[in-house]
Formats: structure tokens, C-alpha cells, sequence
């Protein structure tokens, strides 16, 4: 079933592919391995701990590099690394202004199933395709486990040397089959992808209305509250929403968030449940 699930992720993506346990352990092995001593890394400054983690554990230099800002990228850099959807902030880097003569590695974890064509993700809504390209099973897709896309000779490369791939236990047939059946199902049921996206519109504009700033763009909405996240957070559960707040340090102080993730089996009710929830922010 590994083996099927990578031969249909190879011809999603166009990319040969390799199956992990989790996408945190997907993240370790490429970025320990793909750049090494005397190559520079330029990282995002919200990247994902599991990329900054791989970059602290390859010889390479990371280079930290503020949100979502391609003009800073310097000359020289080997590698850009990225996420697709930034989880915390809900938004997309702007792809396509990023230079094109370092490697491209990005995280896809959050855009995966929803965005881009037959879910392929933000950086290929983009018309950009990473040279390196990472996904998550237990997100969108509704399984666990995770891969990685490249060329062969990255595949390689992670099979030979990626210590999170080498040693630990393979994924088990059965999750690789759940897998499987969400990567289908996202593929082929454009509908569901665009009720996610059209759901997350509605809940936007309802949260805007009663006063609440929202960041992001896509599926995921951070509404920021400061101080009174958690409280707000007991609030709602008292009126039937789950959504935990978010607090420093994950989140940099004053910019504490409640954080909602919209799926295409949200009705009109309960986006409007929610909304009342909140209630007004004037």
C-alpha cells in the first residue's frame, strides 16, 4: 500500500515521492540533509518548529529572513525555505516574486487538499512548482502520515540519509490506505474544496460585521482578541464552539488569536452559530 499511495502522490504532483510517519518527521530529513556545510538556507520567520528544527541539525547556515518578504532574500542563497498556508496567520507568501535561482522547499501541511489545482496546494496555485515539496496527511486530507515530492535524486538522498526516515517505524498499511482514500477524495470532489473556501468566506465576512479583525486569506482564520484570547476561548465553549485560544509564546504578545479552521461540512448554521458566539467586537 506504500508503495500505491507514493505512485499516486508521483502522479498528482508530477514529482517522485516518499512516505513518512508525520510531517514533522518528513521536515527533519529534508532540511538536515539537503544543504550542507558551507551552503546558506534562507528560512521564513514563521516556518513551522519542525523546519527550523531540521535547519538547526543540518551544517548548512540558516538565515532568517523576515515573513513572507522576497525582496530580502540575498544573493547566494542555496535554498528558500517556505510554508504554503502559514497556520498562526492564515496567509500565502507571495510565490511568484520569490528569486528563482535558489532551490524551493515548501511546506504545504495547511494548502494541501484545499488550495490550488486538484488541491495540489498554495505554491501551485501560484503557478509555482517547488523543487522540493512537503505534505501532510492528517490535515485536509483526514488521515495521517505525511511526504515528500522531488526529483529522484532527492527521494534518494532521503532514503540513504534521512535519520527520521531511516530509523523509526514505517506508517501502517492501514493509515497508508486512509491516506490514500482522503488524497483521492480531495482530488476528485472539486466541490469539497470549494465549499471549504466559500464557507471560510462567509464566516469572514460575519466575524467583520460584529467587529472582530480577522487575518489571513484562505481556510484558516486567526482573529485576534490580545489579552483576553483565553477568556474568549472559555466563552465560546460555554456556547458551544471549540475553538482554543492562542497565546504567547507561539504567538508574539498583543497579537494573541483564536484560531478557526473551517471544512466543507460546515452548514450556514453553524457558521452563523459560531459568529454568534463572538459576538459583536464594537
Amino acid at each position: 500500500m506504500h508503495a500505491t499511495l507514493e505512485r499516486y502522490l508521483e502522479d498528482w504532483l508530477g514529482q517522485t515521492a516518499l512516505f513518512f510517519t508525520s510531517g514533522y518527521q518528513a521536515n527533519l530529513a529534508v532540511f538536515s540533509t539537503v544543504c550542507g556545510a558551507g551552503e546558506i538556507v534562507a528560512s521564513d520567520a514563521r516556518n513551522h518548529a519542525s523546519i527550523i528544527d531540521g535547519l538547526r541539525l543540518s551544517k548548512a547556515e540558516r538565515l532568517v529572513v523576515p515573513h513572507a518578504d522576497p525582496e530580502v532574500i540575498p544573493k547566494g542563497v542555496d535554498l528558500v525555505a517556505l510554508e504554503g498556508l502559514y497556520s498562526m496567520d492564515g496567509d500565502v507568501p507571495p510565490f511568484a516574486r520569490y528569486p528563482t535561482d535558489p532551490l524551493l522547499a515548501v511546506d504545504e501541511a495547511h494548502a494541501l487538499g484545499v488550495l490550488g489545482p486538484d488541491g495540489r496546494g498554495a505554491a501551485a496555485a501560484s503557478g509555482v512548482k517547488p523543487d522540493i515539496l512537503i505534505g501532510t496527511f492528517g490535515k485536509a486530507l483526514g488521515a495521517a502520515g505525511a511526504f515528500v515530492a522531488g526529483p529522484p535524486e532527492l527521494k534518494d538522498l532521503l532514503v540513504n540519509a534521512g535519520r527520521s526516515f531511516i530509523f523509526t517505524t514505517a506508517p501502517p498499511e492501514s493509515v497508508a490506505k486512509a491516506a490514500l482514500e482522503g488524497l483521492q477524495a480531495a482530488r476528485s470532489r472539486p466541490e469539497l474544496r470549494e465549499q471549504v473556501l466559500r464557507n471560510a468566506t462567509v464566516l469572514r465576512g460575519h466575524l467583520a460585521q460584529l467587529g472582530w479583525k480577522v487575518r489571513g486569506s484562505a481556510h484558516i482564520l486567526p482573529v485576534l482578541c490580545g489579552g483576553e484570547a483565553m477568556e474568549i476561548a472559555r466563552r465560546l465553549l460555554d456556547r458551544g464552539v471549540y475553538a482554543p485560544g492562542i497565546r504567547f509564546p507561539t504567538v508574539p504578545e498583543g497579537e494573541e488569536r483564536i484560531r478557526i479552521t473551517v471544512s466543507a461540512a460546515h452548514t450556514d448554521e453553524d457558521l452563523a452559530k459560531i459568529a454568534e458566539a463572538f459576538g459583536s467586537r464594537h
